[in-house]
Formats: C-alpha cells, sequence, structure tokens
C-alpha cells in the first residue's frame, strides 16, 4: 500500500513539473512577443518624435544644417548621413579614416566608408569585438584596406598607434571612448583630418565648459560625469584649428570641420555651443528600419 502511494505521489510530482515547464515556457514566448512588440513601438514613437522636433525648430529648415542630414546604414544615429552630408560640401583628399573605439564591426561611422571605397584604422579594446572585427572583417583586413589594433588607447599611445598603421593623413577620424575621449582627441590633432567625430556630453548645459580631469583607470560607470560638455569641445578644437559645425540631432556626436574648410554658406554660424548644442535623445537613440547586415563580401 505505501509503495502504491508512493509511486502515485512520485507520478503527481511529475505532472506537475511538466505543468510548470509548459507554462513556463509559453510564459517565455508570450514575454518574447511582448518585447518585440513593445520594441517595435518604442522605435516608432522615437521616429514620430524625431520627426516632430525637425517640423517644430526653424534651424532644421536651413539647408546648411546638418543635424538631421538622413542616412543611417551601420551608425547608430544619422552619423553616416551626416559624414556624407559634410563630405559632399567640403571634398576629400585621402580617403581614409580613424576610428577610436570602432565597436564590434557591425555597428559605427566608418563601416560604410569602408564598403564604399575607403581605407581605415580600427581600434578597439573589447576582447569581445575584436573578436567579432576579426571574422567580419577578415577580407578588408588581409588586402590592406583595415588595419585593426586590439588595445586600450590612451593619449601616450594613439598616436604611435596611429603612425604605425600608416594612415597618418586621414580625412576623418571618430573618437568615443566615453570617459576621456577629449584628452585623446588633443593628440590626435596633428594628423589634421578634415573632419572630426567627437563624442560630447550634453547633460551639461551649453554655455558651461566642462571637462573630466584624465585618468587612465576610469572608465564611464553609467553616469551624467564623462567625456566633456559640447563648450569644452568648442574650446579645445578652436585652440586646434577646427570649427563645430553641428552636432548629430540625438544629442550624442559633435563634428569639426578644418578651419580652412569652413565657410558660412557651407555651415551654420557663429560655430558655438549655443549654436549648435542638441540636447540628449537617447530613448530615441535606437535601431531604425532593418538590422545591419553581417557579412562584409556580401556588401
Amino acid at each position: 500500500m505505501l509503495a502504491k502511494l508512493t509511486q502515485q505521489l512520485k507520478e503527481m510530482l511529475q505532472s506537475i513539473k511538466y505543468i510548470q515547464q509548459d507554462d513556463l515556457a509559453y510564459l517565455s514566448r508570450e514575454m518574447a512577443g511582448l518585447a518585440g512588440r513593445l520594441d517595435r513601438i518604442t522605435q516608432l514613437n522615437a521616429n514620430l518624435y524625431i520627426d516632430l522636433v525637425k517640423q517644430t525648430a526653424a534651424k532644421y529648415a536651413d539647408p546648411r544644417c546638418i543635424a538631421a542630414a538622413p542616412g543611417q546604414v551601420y551608425s547608430q544615429n544619422n552619423e553616416d548621413g551626416i559624414i556624407s552630408e559634410i563630405f559632399r560640401r567640403i571634398g576629400t583628399e585621402s580617403r581614409t579614416f580613424i576610428e577610436i573605439a570602432a565597436g564590434d564591426g557591425i555597428e559605427n561611422t566608418t563601416r560604410l566608408l569602408l564598403e564604399t571605397g575607403w581605407r581605415g584604422l580600427w581600434v578597439e579594446a573589447g576582447p569581445a569585438e575584436a573578436d567579432c572585427i576579426r571574422n567580419l572583417m577578415r577580407q578588408p583586413m588581409d588586402d590592406g584596406r583595415l588595419v585593426f589594433v586590439n588595445d586600450r588607447v590612451t593619449p601616450d599611445n594613439v598616436e604611435a598607434m596611429v603612425e604605425e598603421s600608416g594612415f597618418v593623413t586621414p580625412d576623418y577620424v571618430s573618437v568615443d571612448i566615453d570617459y576621456n575621449t577629449a584628452h585623446v582627441w588633443r593628440r590626435l590633432m596633428r594628423f589634421r583630418p578634415r573632419l572630426f567625430c567627437i563624442e560630447f556630453n550634453g547633460h551639461y548645459p551649453p554655455s558651461l565648459d566642462f571637462e573630466v580631469p584624465y585618468d587612465q583607470d576610469k572608465a564611464w560607470t553609467g553616469t551624467t560625469r564623462f567625456g566633456a560638455s559640447l563648450k569644452a569641445l568648442e574650446r579645445i578644437g578652436a585652440e586646434h584649428g577646427y570649427c563645430l559645425v553641428g552636432c548629430d540631432i540625438f544629442g550624442v556626436n559633435a563634428f569639426f570641420v578644418r578651419q580652412d574648410l569652413c565657410r558660412e554658406d557651407l555651415f551654420i554660424g557663429p560655430y558655438t555651443a549655443e549654436q549648435h548644442y542638441e540636447p540628449p535623445r537617447y530613448s530615441a537613440v535606437a535601431m531604425r528600419g532593418h538590422a545591419r547586415h553581417l557579412p562584409f563580401a556580401d556588401a
């Protein structure tokens, strides 16, 4: 009798286990579906919000404004469109680039340049990102169009990285290392590119000159304290002969054109933070449209 009851209890517990597993699987499927629908709604709202911003602010109607330039293939925001539009105005020479913090190679500001005939240097410290780049970009690395350095960049080593790569006359340079961005940017000025794309800290008011002190051991911790304000970048750029010509509409990156290439018939003046500041619209930063395609050879 006891053996029979024990067996029945085991069968009941087993049934409960299966029911729980089925319920968990069902809930997981439902949650995944809801998350997908929420993501689509979030992206739709972000797109509508940005469209509304462009319609209500007069500066976006000025043809010299770069903030809302259309185009996003591999960039996180609309940097692809902004970069293309700026070079349409100022022209190119070497058609080479440098990207400091290139990510995984799937999403950055220079992959589109690489796929359209440019050559250049990527620097990225993350091991997982480096593995992705080596797999994804094997072809352009093998034929010399792309040099990749897997190392943490500092003001002390960045110039040597560029010199060793051979790309010492770049047309375009991007720096986005979160915490110490401006400190590394200063060391890249001597290469005199036509265009810089520099991450700025939009939390600080446009008239406030703020920059975190350099600390090689510091990294962004998710707070509002990182990098440099737009005013600080304006000052640094001006000290080295670069004009702030605008920011992306999401308030993430600032664009600096070399002074000899900058004219008010091409870009809106004055070239100040107060003129070109964009507030941080981070909630609108999302992959819009189709997913990035991975294989370089399929481009």
